[in-house]
């Protein structure tokens, strides 16, 4: 299938030329979903609204192709007629949520640590550089690997390397069996529970732990979802179950607690307190219990975990990750902004090197979302 609105993103084109002529910064609005994601970026609004529709679909080749404007809910559907999904699961922070916004931010869901990340499914992209020239890179099928590194490097970059115009994804078939199953562990024992278990050939998809720290006396649960074939499904859920003395929940309830837990609109990610930040530690999968004064949320066999913290705690969660090799994200801020705070960690030397010489090279005049990382 396919719909092409316009043949050529030549308005977007000539906004480039004219912002880059005079040096001006662009904002590159998609839906404006994650807006709250990086430093404010000031410049003029680059909507990509316009440039929207599915260049080409093939069901049966498992890759489809569509302009960055197209609405992520719009493309989830048309793949669900076909049983096919983006198994990675991309949050959805608002109902217009851009396919372009989603590879720009690379944020991924649930199923992460497991089936890969959004970077893992660009086979192609076509974008604007900051000279006003549309470039290409990459193709519609795996064995295509010319440019693949630079599509590839689309995924995360907040639009700072150029405007996405054109993406080529993998898709992949909807498992056939799913389950969840909950265990009551502590942080630690839960922790060690997904470690055993991740050595051995289980179809685990998905977990979470979580502690209600709002209800005295709340139990602290791991929930661990498996997706793959009927039989490994049902064999995997007997043997946990009687493992960890873990209770299997129904999947119409499971479902959209997994979906709340994608689009982070659990009851956790409320904030407690106005001025208070949402933090994302990003560590090894292995990496222990941290001593931290804060109720987390563990997502990804550990390897991601969520809290909520003042702004000010910026260098004591940035020492805690670092100690275990990993890196601290303020992921939103509070009322305040959190002026000063930088919102990532800062990158090795050799990444950051790489970074600006690819910045350079696509955007010489810096007129793309300046600041925003």
């Amino acid at each position: 299938m396919s719909s092409n609105p316009t043949e050529h993103p030549s308005a977007l084109i000539d906004q480039v030329r004219a912002a880059a002529a005079d040096r001006q910064p662009l904002r590159i609005v998609g839906g404006d979903t994650k807006a709250f994601y990086g430093h404010p970026t000031p410049g003029t609004p680059l909507s990509m609204a316009a440039w929207s529709g599915i260049v080409s679909f093939e069901p049966t080749e498992l890759v489809v192709t569509v302009r960055a404007g197209t609405p992520l809910a719009e493309l989830e559907a048309v793949l669900a007629e076909k049983g096919q999904c983006f198994p990675f699961e991309p949050p959805r922070f608002g109902a217009g949520g851009t396919v372009g916004g989603m590879v720009a931010a690379g944020l991924a869901g649930p199923a992460r640590a497991c089936v890969g990340s959004v970077r893992d499914f660009v086979l192609g992209a076509q974008f604007i550089n900051g000279r006003g020239e549309l470039l290409t890179f990459g193709g519609q099928v795996m064995k295509n690997v010319a440019g693949y590194d630079v599509s590839r490097a689309m995924a995360g970059s907040l639009g700072t390397l150029g405007v996405l115009a054109e993406l080529s994804l993998k898709v992949l078939p909807v498992a056939p069996a799913e389950a969840t199953l909950v265990f009551e562990l502590n942080q630690a024992d839960a922790l060690e529970q997904l470690h055993r278990w991740g050595g051995q050939p289980l179809p685990i998809n998905a977990s979470c732990w979580v502690k209600d720290d709002t209800a005295p006396g709340a139990p602290e649960l791991l929930f661990v979802r498996l997706r793959g074939a009927v039989a490994a499904v049902e064999a995997a859920c007997t043997r946990m179950a009687q493992e960890a003395g873990g209770l299997r929940m129904d999947n119409a309830q499971a479902g959209p607690d997994w979906t709340a837990c994608r689009d982070q609109t659990l009851p956790f990610f409320t904030p407690p307190a106005p001025d208070l930040c949402l933090w994302r530690l990003s560590l090894p999968q292995t990496a222990p219990v941290l001593a931290l004064p804060y109720a987390q949320f563990i997502e990804w066999q550990g390897a991601q975990r969520w809290l909520w913290a003042p702004a000010s705690a910026a260098a004591e969660l940035r020492v805690a990750a670092a100690a275990v090799n990993g890196h601290a994200t303020l992921f939103r801020a509070g009322t305040d902004g959190a002026p000063g705070v930088p919102r990532f960690s800062r990158q090795t030397p050799a990444i950051e090197t790489i970074t600006q010489r690819l910045r350079q090279q696509f955007d010489p005049a810096g007129i793309f979302n300046p600041g925003r990382t």
